[in-house]
């Protein structure tokens, strides 16, 4: 039966993208937002914290902070490193494992292709609990606590189109948060909403980033209005482009990723 704890062995902060990691002793982590003084805190995002084993890191010789992890864990076997899995500490910090984090071109130096270090690079996480960790300390490991989430993005994206309230909006921009994934994938967004209308999900609750409608949601202006959802005209712009006022009807739940 595999150990159901590991232990820390090295702990570190993103200050800022494109920074080098700041080595800790201790770190702070705060129930729905992450890593204190961390660049990835975020509300919503399911990419709140970086946690890899140390065993990966040996067998690629790869020291830590050289993935941008923020926790180094030695001792979980990795089959109990899945997503849905919580990882807490005697003192109640508690995380939920989410998805594996995938590879990028800023890591590609350090192994031989991208490819052979899928699935393990690590696995994202959120924070459930409050608390403080340390080097040192033992991660308890609960498994299946909560449903694992898919690794890929499309499926992801539905299950967050589909948490959407009634008579609320979200914007492209809290898509790509919501989802976990990078920037560039800004552009799947269109196909994304059209391969969902046919699917029979809510779509039309999805603004741009600035509020307005988008073009690739049919009678998106009716379905909202039938929701209740005032849409009103910017007539600062050519073609008066329609749009919803986001103070009054912005979908935002800092416990998507808690329960």
């Amino acid at each position: 039966m595999p150990t159901m704890y590991g232990e820390i062995t090295n702990l570190f902060v993103k200050p800022k993208h494109g920074l080098a990691m700041v080595e800790r002793e201790a770190i702070a982590i705060a129930s729905g937002s992450g890593i204190d003084g961390d660049i990835n805190t975020n509300p919503i995002s399911p990419r709140q914290i970086l946690v890899a084993r140390y065993e990966d890191l040996q067998s690629f010789s790869i020291q830590p902070s050289e993935l941008r992890e923020n926790i180094v864990v030695r001792g979980i076997d990795r089959q109990l490193f899945t997503s849905g899995t919580v990882l807490k500490t005697m003192g109640g910090a508690a995380m939920r494992l989410t998805f594996h984090c995938e590879p990028c071109k800023r890591i590609a130096h350090l192994v031989d292709s991208l490819k052979c270090i899928e699935g393990r690079r690590g696995m994202l996480a959120v924070a459930i609990a409050d608390g403080v960790l340390k080097v040192g300390d033992r991660l308890y490991i609960e498994p299946n606590v909560f449903p694992p989430l898919s690794e890929i993005p499309y499926e992801r994206f539905l299950d967050f189109v589909a948490k959407i309230p009634m008579g609320k909006v979200v914007t492209y921009r809290q898509i790509v948060s919501g989802i976990g994934v990078l920037d560039g994938h800004f552009r799947a967004i269109p196909n994304y909403l059209k391969k969902a209308a046919i699917a029979g999900y809510p779509v039309h609750r999805i603004l741009d980033s600035k509020g307005f409608l988008t073009a690739h949601v049919e009678a998106q202006r009716e379905k909202l209005e039938a929701e209740g959802v005032l849409v009103a005209e910017d007539l600062s712009l050519s073609g008066d482009k329609p749009y919803v006022s986001l103070e009054s009807y912005l979908w935002e739940d800092p416990t998507i990723y808690l329960a």
